[in-house]
């Protein structure tokens, strides 16, 4: 068995699930096997970007022992868009 961890980060709270599971696993059984879409049905899968140690991959990436699977929520705003309103509000003041 390998180790790794899920994360999940909500606005108010990070879900960490720390979890064994078969070599040569890939990441979207190490998710579906960790529990954390039945506590966050908020999560798709179809739509959500995942990634391991902050790098994007695909569902279908083998995990190593001691990763670290992130499960990423959708932007609220393009980051672009923010930096712009922000330096708008700047140049008023």
């Amino acid at each position: 068995m390998i180790h790794v961890e899920v994360i999940y980060a909500t606005e108010k709270n990070v879900e960490i699930v720390p979890l064994s599971v078969e070599p040569g696993s890939t990441v979207l059984s190490a998710i579906n096997q960790s529990g954390i879409i039945s506590k966050f049905p908020d999560i798709n899968l179809d739509f959500n970007k995942v990634g391991i140690f902050s790098k994007l991959c695909n569902l279908d990436t083998v995990v190593n022992d001691g990763d670290r699977l992130e499960v990423y929520r959708p932007l609220k705003a393009d980051p672009k868009d923010a930096r712009r309103m922000r330096a708008d509000r700047q140049k008023k003041v």
